[in-house]
């Protein structure tokens, strides 16, 4: 069962058909791209947060890498599966937050492809990433 969430931010809806880690991480949701821009955001609930009441930075970790992983998905049509991530943690999300995340691929090889996103709440810039990602192809 769901704990409280509020509608989300203007234009985002529940993300559905993810894989089983970021379904029980999340909920998460998504707006459609925009030229290359991918949008996800997640609501901070009392599980995603330490004893401090701040957003968890292995939460923020995990669902920066997912964030910077679709938007390789959505430049390139194929799997980036993550070789190395950047984080850099500017501030800090809260219970009860909106955290927005924004990315988009910034290269593409035959083999790999380069990402750049970041994440605010309230406004604020909470973290700015990096990553590289391995291309597979779907299997059938």
């Amino acid at each position: 069962m769901d704990e409280a969430i509020p509608e989300p931010p203007e234009g985002f809806v529940r993300s559905e058909g993810r894989g089983a880690f970021s379904t029980l991480n999340g909920p998460y949701f998504h707006k459609p791209p925009v030229e290359g821009l991918v949008s996800q955001a997640f609501f901070a609930l009392p599980r995603h947060a330490n004893g401090l009441g701040l957003v968890h930075g292995g939460m923020l970790s995990a669902f920066t890498d997912g964030l910077l992983a679709s938007a390789v998905g959505h430049g390139t049509q194929r799997v980036g599966v993550t070789i190395h991530l950047s984080l850099d943690f500017l501030h800090m999300a809260r219970q009860g937050d909106w955290v927005i995340g924004e990315a988009r691929m910034t290269r593409a090889t035959r083999d790999v492809a380069f990402a750049d996103g970041w994440l605010r709440a309230r406004g604020v810039d909470v973290v700015r990433a990096s990553g590289l990602f391995k291309l597979m192809d779907r299997r059938g």
